[in-house]
């Protein structure tokens, strides 16, 4: 346990002392105060990136100009989930009210099939050749192509590509120190790295992967970087760029072609909307689930008077994981690629719809996963992502998920290039019915087929004030544990008046429908709420894990102000001016 968990295991125990059934009187003082700010803030996982966006808005930048800069700059120094190799989604919100959804996520190669990672005999491929490791895995990315289509349309025009890309090549070029935490992540989850010529040259020193302290340059992907400055996005997918990516994916037999990186767009989507007690909630659509999933939920909640609950009781987790099974079915069940199949997007997010699921629910006794099917609504994600949130001086804000899908993907960093490529085949379903690497069950929906994309559970996500003005902006890493982080960091705000810090910081559980179980975080949950748990029939996993790394802003409704709030669970930061 390094010091940020000690310091986790603190506040942890101040939060959750003398849960059970109990009143709603709880001690929050032992969490951190939000960062406060007159003018723009950015909440990221890494506080070089935050920094970064920063600078961006002082000089001039607005918060999208700030989010392309700070993407850029993570796939520098948070390469495990940061990237060029990957893609995710970018909700962007103006002052003037004005939503929007850039959707730049991976897309399948037109080499893929629906059965490609399965054998003769009809089983998932394992190792390499699989859709989790090696060059098979790679879906065509997409976020050199979102961050132009974001920065194009709503940059502020006070700066150029090239402005918003230097601060990355400049960390790639002359390196940066080596967090506890990379090292870490380097030495726990780095076995992939290990297969790959140019992902050894470049993560290890000899036999070693870089220590805490040391110096990381990256001169290969520094020269990626200053292509893309001086030719414009489009290199990346016609140019040199391109060319190196497609020559090295045909010598290790992979699936992503020349004609794919020509191919693909990013795409601007409409968000969806929803309430929660009246105040407006606005997120991804599909592919993502995130959105309708998170919606679903709200909706289904917001028929319980939580407030009355103390946060951290028994009966609380209990309607809470009995709302979180019953749309994880559905998500099993629905959800997929919208440009490919037909969902009932509008029928999973109607208040009637979520009427039903909730009286299907025991209030005294769980409801076992086997016994819950997906609902009838009308109408026909590695964990290791990373989220950021930009809001500027003028009220403009973004809210943005990205990823490689695992931890460094792939594991495969391009030759010659410096990238790290995603798995992100994996979010397809390689054979519906069959579990994921997160153990997440797909339905035919999100079967494989050419040139589709992915499901996804990132959640970038906007909260409204109920007068239609923007309150905060939250999102998360996590696999298919983003969709509850973000929902309980919103009740946590709206239901029980936790400042932003506190909800953010606050312990959180997991259920995804199968398998049937909690999963719950260490020093999360008192022992006289589990056992009352486990008396209403309720599994845990058996392990806790910490969950999520959220990282939201709010503007303060009397004064103005920006507040934000890193995540206590990892390294991320709250930089402001």
């Amino acid at each position: 346990m390094n010091y940020r968990h000690i310091v986790l295991a603190s506040i942890f125990a101040t939060f959750t002392t003398g849960s059970g059934y109990g009143s709603n009187t709880i001690a929050l003082a032992a969490t951190r105060n939000p960062v406060r700010a007159r003018h723009g803030m950015v909440a990221s996982s890494n506080r070089l990136a935050s920094q970064v966006g920063v600078e961006i808005m002082r000089r001039g930048g607005n918060a999208v100009d700030a989010a392309v800069a700070v993407a850029f700059t993570l796939a520098v120094t948070h390469p495990w989930a940061g990237n060029l190799g990957g893609g995710g989604f970018m909700l962007i919100r103006l002052h003037n009210g004005k939503t929007t959804a850039i959707d730049y996520r991976e897309t399948a190669p037109g080499k893929a099939t629906r059965n490609i990672y399965l054998n003769a005999q009809g089983k998932l491929i394992q190792g390499e050749g699989s859709s989790t490791v090696g060059y098979r895995a790679v879906g065509v990315p997409g976020t050199v192509a979102g961050m132009e289509l974001a920065w194009k349309k709503y940059g502020s025009g006070n700066l150029t590509w090239s402005q918003l890309i230097e601060p990355a090549r400049r960390l790639a070029a002359q390196g940066f120190r080596v967090s506890y935490r990379l090292a870490k992540v380097f030495q726990e989850q780095g076995k992939s790295l290990r297969l790959y010529r140019d992902s050894r040259k470049i993560f290890m020193r000899q036999e070693h992967f870089y220590h805490e302290g040391e110096v990381l340059r990256q001169p290969d992907l520094a020269t990626t970087l200053f292509r893309l400055q001086r030719n414009g996005a489009r290199e990346f997918y016609t140019g040199r760029t391109a060319r190196l990516l497609a020559t090295d994916m045909q010598q290790h037999h992979g699936l992503m072609s020349l004609a794919d990186l020509r191919g693909y767009r990013a795409k601007e989507r409409t968000p969806l909307r929803g309430t929660y007690r009246g105040y407006g909630i606005i997120s991804m659509p599909p592919p993502s689930s995130g959105g309708a999933v998170l919606l679903e939920m709200l909706n289904i909640l917001e028929g319980y008077n939580l407030s009355k609950l103390n946060p951290f009781s028994a009966q609380k987790y209990h309607l809470l994981t009995e709302t979180m099974k019953r749309a994880y079915a559905d998500r099993a069940e629905y959800m997929g690629d919208t440009d490919f199949v037909k969902l009932p997007i509008q029928g999973l997010i109607d208040k009637a719809y979520a009427t039903r699921q909730r009286s299907t629910i025991n209030l005294n006794h769980t409801t076992p996963s086997t016994h819950i099917k997906a609902g009838k609504p009308s109408g026909s994600e590695a964990s290791e992502t990373t989220h950021f949130t930009v809001v500027d001086k003028d009220g403009n804000a973004v809210s943005n998920t990205y990823t490689l899908n695992g931890y460094f993907g792939s594991g495969v960093v391009a030759q010659g290039t410096g990238i790290i490529l995603n798995n992100e085949m994996d979010d397809f379903a390689a054979k519906p019915g069959v579990p994921n690497s997160y153990g997440l069950i797909q339905n035919e929906r999100n079967a494989i087929a050419p040139h589709k994309r992915p499901l996804s559970s990132m959640t970038p996500t906007f909260v409204l004030h109920k007068d239609g003005s923007l309150w905060f902006a939250v999102g998360s890493p996590g696999g298919p544990t983003i969709i509850n982080t973000v929902l309980q960091v919103i009740i946590n705000v709206i239901d029980y008046h936790m400042d932003l810090q506190q909800a953010v910081d606050a312990p959180r559980i997991h259920h995804q429908w199968l398998p049937d179980e909690i999963t719950y975080e260490p020093f999360g949950l008192s022992s006289d709420t589990r056992h009352i748990l486990e008396t209403m029939g309720h599994k845990f996993t058996t392990k806790p894990r910490y969950m999520g790394d959220a990282e939201a802003i709010m503007i303060e409704p009397q004064t103005g102000m920006r507040l934000g709030a890193s995540d206590a669970r990892y390294e991320g930061a709250a930089v402001s001016y």
